[in-house]
């Protein structure tokens, strides 16, 4: 039990798939204005890595793996992504519309979110069983979440703040993320 909740920290704050690892930037730069919206991606983010996680332990360890097919991992790893996405989007755009228009281009972008296909591929290469990847993908998405919130947060208490020209808008979203970074470089005397 020890191990899963380390494993689930180390995934969440020494190695943070946005701030340590540089995956997933993409969206955790576009979506990160609101944190409710920010949130919301961190819940779909959470749903997809985590059963992602799953789905690719099993599909590489009992028929990837014993087919010799390891090759193809990438392929058959993207595709489940891009699957339960479209679950997901699917979802959203059902029961909550107004989150889905929100969300827009940044909830398919899931499907190409290199931290998603990253994990997958860790998780195969670091030999975890089917509960560690499980635990791998909810630590590493929850890590995800807690980074891109804590952004979300940042911008929002200095939206109105009066900040010199040159700095507004990416520069000061990339030197608080920095910052972020470096915070969370602190947690890595954890391990």
């Amino acid at each position: 039990m020890n191990s899963l909740i380390m494993i689930v920290i180390g995934a969440a704050f020494m190695n943070n798939v946005v701030l340590s690892q540089f995956l997933g930037i993409c969206s955790f730069l576009g979506v990160s204005n609101k944190i409710k919206t920010s949130a919301s991606l961190g819940g779909a983010v959470i749903f997809v890595i985590t059963i992602a996680s799953a789905v690719a332990y099993i599909l590489y360890t009992f028929i990837l793996a014993p087919l010799g097919l390891d090759y193809l991992q990438t392929i058959v790893f993207i595709l489940v992504i891009a699957a339960l996405v479209q679950i997901v989007e699917m979802f959203l755009k059902k029961t909550s519309p107004a989150l889905y228009t929100a969300l827009g281009i940044y909830l398919p972008l899931i499907t190409t979110n290199c931290a998603v296909l990253g994990v997958a591929l860790n998780n195969v290469t670091d030999g975890y069983n089917f509960i560690e990847s499980v635990v791998s993908g909810f630590g590493t998405a929850l890590g995800y979440t807690i980074a891109i919130v804590l952004l979300a947060g940042i911008r929002e208490q200095i939206a109105d703040n009066d900040i010199p020209e040159p700095v507004k808008g990416a520069p000061l979203v990339l030197f608080c993320a920095a910052l972020m970074g470096i915070a969370f470089f602190g947690f890595s005397s954890l391990g």
